[in-house]
């Protein structure tokens, strides 16, 4: 029996394959998130699965219509189960990728599986290792395909955030791709049969590709859109950390003035003649001038605009901050990064502080230091919770957080547009905040 005299014949695609193809793409998404596991266990929990897929789909092969539906979504459910077991994710996350792996199944067998047909019926290559060899061969770039393209929107463990109205679409695109591709395995009764196996084949093929391909537009232009919308939000936190620079810079100026009048007033009690009232009075205004006082002379106006600001927000709160900080080395920087990086760690080290009942305890420590052409900045508030970390940095304790955590996120593209880095560290009671930044020679530059 050769390609073309195969008309009413359909030879289906063998379920142990379909069950590779399913657990093959589960895999491919389980390396994309954060994992549970690692090691011998995630290799001894992937074999599980493919030895529940491998049961399932071979014991039920001999179902049709409707109960081979009920089969599929049963695999479906395998598969969310697996992804969900050995990723650290949440619910719509792996919903999310389970559609995405059932599709690239379907089109990965569905390839293979017409590959194989026409092979074996056209040429007559019925050797059981070229049906493994093109089983591999199709797999192998396939999934390799799929892996290069979804990738270059996202890192490797990253949450996706999706949202249930996201996941809806994902869920209804995945449906209808399964739906029209196996539309012509319909009894012959109805409009949308197929009689031909070679169209149907194409045709169901063909529509998995297409499916496939409208997936992953969907997921690119989703990642596109978070990164704009990621993008802007730190923008915005940046702008408005400059703002708050800008009006600490006209209030300090104002304490200025007003300092400056402090001590007019202090001549003129002095010459009080009720001594008693007259100390009173000096006490009084020496301790407010103590206040005025909390300007930081680090050598970089824009630095000591910030860091007086902050540091008379944590008298008001009962905050002690303590900064060390030469200023002269931020002379390469652009102001409205200095405010980015300094108002951004300040402010959330005060954020902070602030929940601490013991007000002993309210504690932040600012240095800023050169080292090997390095500028290095520290920020340290004591810290008594554990906190959670997701891409190296911590999470929001808001409740909202697709609208909250942006803060650190715009310090570190600050600090990475300097090529430097930065590193979180929650130990010991201590939260620290450090940042590594190559010191630009202006001279050398200039040459």
């Amino acid at each position: 029996m050769n390609w073309e005299n195969l008309q009413d014949v359909l030879p289906d695609i063998p379920r142990g394959f379909t069950a590779i193809a399913e657990w093959l793409a589960c895999l491919l998404s389980i390396f994309e998130m954060k994992r549970r596991f690692s090691g011998w266990k995630l290799a001894g929990i992937s074999a599980m699965f493919l030895a529940c897929l491998e049961i399932l789909l071979v014991l039920t092969k001999s179902l049709q219509g409707f109960w081979w539906i009920l089969c599929m979504g049963a695999a479906v459910g395998v598969m969310y189960l697996f992804l969900y077991l050995c990723c650290e994710a949440n619910a719509m996350d792996v919903g999310y990728y389970c559609v995405r792996a059932f599709a690239v199944a379907e089109f990965a067998a569905s390839l293979e599986w017409q590959v194989d047909c026409f092979f074996r019926f056209s040429l007559g290559w019925e050797s059981g290792w070229f049906r493994i060899f093109w089983l591999a061969a199709v797999y192998l770039a396939v999934y390799s395909a799929v892996w290069l393209l979804f990738r270059r929107h996202a890192k490797s463990g990253q949450e996706l955030m999706v949202t249930k109205w996201e996941l809806l679409s994902y869920v209804m695109i995945g449906l209808a791709i399964f739906g029209i591709s196996n539309v012509g395995f319909m009894p012959w009764s109805t409009p949308f049969s197929g009689r031909y196996m070679a169209e149907i084949f194409n045709v169901r093929t063909l529509i998995d590709f297409g499916g496939v391909a409208i997936l992953y537009a969907y997921h690119a232009q989703r990642m596109e859109l978070w990164a704009r919308h990621e993008l802007e939000s730190m923008e915005s936190i940046l702008h408005s950390q400059y703002t708050q620079y800008k009006q600490s810079q006209e209030a300090i100026d104002l304490i200025n003035y007003k300092y400056h009048d402090l001590k007019h007033h202090i001549h003129a009690l002095r010459a009080e003649e009720n001594a008693q009232e007259r100390n009173a009075h000096l006490d009084r205004m020496e301790e407010e001038i103590k206040n005025y006082e909390a300007q930081n002379k680090t050598g970089n106006q824009v630095l000591d605009t910030l860091l007086t600001s902050k540091q008379l927000y944590c008298m008001k709160n009962s905050i002690t901050m303590t900064c060390v900080a030469d200023g002269n080395l931020f002379h390469f920087m652009d102001v409205m990064d200095i405010c980015s990086i300094f108002g951004n760690a300040l402010d959330n080290a005060i954020e902070y502080e602030k929940k601490i009942p013991d007000q002993e305890k309210r504690l932040i420590h600012v240095t800023a230091f050169s080292q090997k052409n390095f500028l290095i900045v520290r920020f340290e508030n004591y810290c008594e919770d554990r906190l959670d970390f997701k891409e190296d940095l911590p999470v929001t304790t808001k409740k909202d957080g697709h609208f909250h955590g942006y803060g650190l996120k715009s310090l570190r593209y600050t600090v990475h547009k300097y090529g430097g880095e930065v590193d979180v560290v929650n130990q010991d009671n201590w939260f620290h905040l450090n940042i590594l930044i190559p010191i630009k020679n202006e001279r050398a530059e200039s040459k």
